[in-house]
């Protein structure tokens, strides 16, 4: 575990596998923290260099004032990168990450060589939407709002295990300020014209239980990216990699071997 200094933020992150492995970064969604990725990693290849990073108030990372805006968790991540002398990674980035992942592309492609867009879109909710829950979380916390997220991001048969109080946890966990503060980028973000001018191997996957980002949404994303491929998990949500991290697994290794990136 490391941190980085960027002025603004400090990001906590970290790095497995060999220095000299070809790079995989992982972008979280909102709520979670890098743990998010933890059941997947034993399904990829040997080799990779594997990088996992706490958005700014999530996780150890520190937690600026809300609200934030998504070039600022863009500009985090393209330091996070450049500080690391990454080139030419592949991308996952699972919701908000998802968007991360599609601004990072368009402002420094030299970064990112292909990327997956997991459970995500162009443009998640409206602003209302989310003013509500910001305004939810501003009153009562997170916790207000733990029971209705576990609905959109797990399945029904997750919801009876009880693995779900863990990410229950997770979530209420986080920071509120954080929370809100992300929430407020999510809002403020419409990808379609600048990802449609994307030109770089893309794979979609999306949760068929999914209640934050159907799979109907992130189609419609990666459809606008030319030559992108498009994956549903069944029983699955909001989160893929939690409920069939072997069949996640299996997806991601499959694109990255046919990328060249192993």
């Amino acid at each position: 575990m490391k941190m980085l200094d960027l002025g603004d933020v400090r990001l906590h992150y970290r790095v497995d596998g060999p220095d000299t492995g070809a790079p995989v970064v992982f972008a979280n969604s909102l709520g979670t923290d890098l743990r998010l990725w933890d059941l997947v990693l034993p399904f990829l290849p040997d080799g990779l260099r594997i990088i996992r990073y706490d958005k700014r108030g999530h996780g150890l990372s520190s937690c600026p004032q809300s609200p934030y805006a998504m070039g600022a968790l863009v500009t985090d991540a393209e330091k996070l990168l450049d500080h690391l002398e990454v080139r030419d990674c592949v991308f996952v980035g699972l919701s908000i990450g998802g968007m991360i992942a599609q601004g990072l592309a368009v402002k420094r492609l030299d970064m990112i060589r292909a990327m997956v867009l997991s459970n995500t879109a162009a443009k998640i909710g409206t602003p209302d939407l989310w003013a509500d829950r910001i305004d939810s979380v501003r009153a009562g916390g997170i916790e207000s709002l733990a029971d209705a997220v576990m609905d959109r991001w797990f399945s029904k048969d997750f919801r009876a295990l009880p693995e779900l109080e863990l990410w229950r946890n997770m979530l209420t966990q986080q920071n509120d300020e954080g929370y809100m503060g992300c929430s407020a980028a999510i809002s403020g973000t419409d990808f379609f014209t600048t990802t449609a001018g994307l030109r770089l191997p893309t794979l979609g996957i999306a949760g068929a239980e999914d209640g934050s980002t159907p799979p109907d949404m992130v189609r419609e994303t990666v459809d606008l990216i030319p030559g992108s491929q498009f994956h549903i998990i069944r029983k699955a949500g909001h989160l893929p990699c939690v409920e069939q991290p072997e069949e996640y697994g299996a997806i991601l290794t499959r694109f990255l071997k046919e990328v060249g990136h192993v």
